[in-house]
């Protein structure tokens, strides 16, 4: 993913920061969803994301 395009998107619902997940897509750390990437699009819809817990959280 181009890191120009990470550096200008936002979460759609909290507007807070996102990172990549390697092979998972891209993650909001403020609330935790995890928005899909598909074709190398990003799927910055609420409704397409997941709630992500990550695995030291348990």
């Amino acid at each position: 993913m181009d890191q120009e395009l990470l550096k200008i998107l936002a979460c759609p619902k909290c507007k807070g920061d996102i990172a990549l997940l390697e092979g998972k897509g891209l993650l909001c750390k403020n609330c935790k969803l995890l928005y899909p990437i598909r074709d190398d699009i990003p799927v910055m819809l609420i409704d397409e994301a997941v709630f992500y817990e990550d695995e030291q959280s348990g």
